[in-house]
C-alpha cells in the first residue's frame, strides 16, 4: 500500500488512487482503498477503509471493517477499548504490563479477545460528530448515526438512529425503495461510471428508473 502524506490535507486537493493521510495521523496495520482520506490526529489501527471513505479529525478507529463511501465526522470512536470489569482490578497495569515494568510483555490474550469483537460498517454510512460505536456492532448500508450517539446494537440498512444509547428515529426510504437501491450495488461501480452518472444520484426515482433493474 502506498500513502500520500500531507501535513495539512486541503479539501481542495483532488483525491486519487492513493490514500491521503495527514502526517499527524497514526496508522498501523491498515488497509485503505482509493480516494480515501484520514485527517489530523486520526488513529486508525488494524482496520480497513473502503474506496471513497474518509475520516475527519481526532477520530479513533480500531479493529474495524469499513465499507465504501463512508462518511466519518470528527471526534468519532469506533470500537473503543473496554476494561476487564470481571478481574480484581480493571487498570491498565493488568494487561499493559510492559509499560509499567511488571512483566516483559503485555497480556496478549486480553487484546486477542478484543480483536474478535470487530465493528463492521457497510457502504454509504454517515457517522455524525462525536458518535461512539461499541465493540461487536454491525451497521448496515446507507445508515445514519446521529451526532453524539452511543451505538450498542446492530443498525439495520438505511436506518437513522440517535441518542444514548441509540434509538431508531426512522428509515431513510420505504422498504421497496431501500431494497431497490441495495440491488444496484452502485458502490461497486467504477470511477468513470460514477462520474458519468453523478447527477442522477440527486433524484431517487430517476436513479432507480435508470439503474434499478440492472
Amino acid at each position: 500500500m502506498v500513502y500520500i502524506k500531507s501535513h495539512n490535507p486541503d479539501p481542495e486537493i483532488t483525491l486519487g488512487s492513493f490514500p491521503l493521510i495527514s502526517e499527524k495521523a497514526r496508522v498501523r496495520s491498515a488497509e485503505l482503498g482509493r480516494y480515501t482520506e484520514l485527517r489530523d490526529h486520526v488513529e486508525f489501527v488494524e482496520s480497513s477503509l473502503g474506496d471513497y471513505s474518509y475520516v475527519m479529525e481526532r477520530s479513533s478507529i480500531v479493529y474495524s471493517t469499513i465499507g465504501k463511501f463512508v462518511n466519518i465526522a470528527s471526534d468519532v470512536r469506533i470500537n473503543p477499548g473496554n476494561h476487564p470489569m470481571h478481574w480484581v482490578s480493571q487498570h491498565h497495569i493488568m494487561y499493559r504490563r510492559k509499560q509499567y515494568g511488571v512483566a516483559g510483555s503485555d497480556d496478549e490474550s486480553f487484546f486477542a479477545e478484543r480483536r474478535l469483537r470487530k465493528v463492521v460498517i457497510g457502504h454509504d454510512v454517515w457517522i455524525g460528530h462525536g458518535a461512539t460505536i461499541m465493540p461487536g456492532v454491525s451497521i448496515g448500508n446507507g445508515a445514519i448515526i446521529g451526532a453524539g450517539s452511543v451505538v450498542t446494537h446492530d443498525v439495520a440498512p438505511y436506518t437513522i438512529v440517535a441518542g444514548v444509547p441509540e434509538k431508531e428515529i426512522r428509515s431513510r426510504f420505504r422498504s421497496s425503495t431501500r431494497d431497490a437501491i441495495e440491488r444496484t450495488c452502485w458502490w461497486d461501480w467504477d470511477h468513470e461510471t460514477i462520474r458519468e452518472r453523478i447527477d442522477d444520484f440527486r433524484d431517487v426515482d430517476r436513479f432507480l428508473a435508470l439503474y434499478g433493474s440492472r
